[in-house]
């Protein structure tokens, strides 16, 4: 037979022995797995067999027929709500307040707080310090008004503002062309602790239709 031939064949009989080697390793590792899954089943049915007989027989408990006890969750705090409202009611101001006691007898009727020199009012009337916001109460009703300062105050103080300007005007569109506003917007400022100082402003900055307020030091 020709050696050609004789070579293939000897190379197809031993590529197929390799492959029965093969499919055989392949059933053999077949065969151990499902051993081995059948010994752990059978070992899981061992320990819940060996759990049953060691509880023995149950039954479920008797219905109860208290009622079930739950202790009452005490009603929330409103703490936001109070602390809003007590600071509101520190920062109402008051219509009834006589602030012409406490008024300089000058023309513009200036104000400065017990422990405040003379000279801070000087220096307020001249313009020492620059004016660092405005409120302009033009056009506002009494309690409006009110509201308005309170908040702005309020306002000026937490971004430790200084020197102000409130405009309330001169009272000529006014009944009896008398100036209410111009009379409480002093009366309320004097009431606030923050304000250290008021004078009526220079005629650049608005004359008598305006003050200008000193604000506390922000510590």
């Amino acid at each position: 037979m020709d050696t050609f031939i004789m070579s293939g064949i000897i190379k197809d009989l031993t590529a197929l022995k390799s492959l029965r080697e093969q499919l055989k390793a392949q059933e053999q590792a077949r065969k151990e797995a499902e051993a081995e899954r059948l010994r752990r089943e059978q070992e899981i049915r061992r320990e819940a067999e060996l759990f049953r007989r060691s509880i023995g027989n149950v039954a479920p408990l008797p219905p109860c027929d208290k009622a079930p006890f739950s202790t009452p969750r005490p009603l929330p705090i409103p703490r936001q709500h109070l602390a809003d409202e007590q600071a509101a009611l520190q920062e109402s101001l008051s219509d009834e307040f006589n602030v012409d006691t406490l008024l300089d007898t000058d023309e513009a009727l200036s104000f400065a707080r017990n422990g405040i020199g003379r000279d801070v009012l000087r220096k307020l009337r001249r313009g020492h310090w620059v004016i660092q916001g405005q409120l302009d109460l033009h056009g506002m009703r009494r309690d409006e008004a009110r509201e308005a300062l309170a908040e702005f105050l309020r306002a000026t103080a937490k971004r430790g503002l200084r020197c102000v300007r409130v405009i309330h005007g001169k009272g000529l569109g006014s009944v009896n062309k008398e100036p209410v506003l111009k009379n409480k917007v002093r009366s309320w400022l004097v009431q606030k602790e923050e304000v250290i100082a008021f004078c009526q402003a220079r005629a650049v900055d608005g004359g008598a239709g305006a003050l200008i307020v000193l604000l506390k030091a922000q510590g």
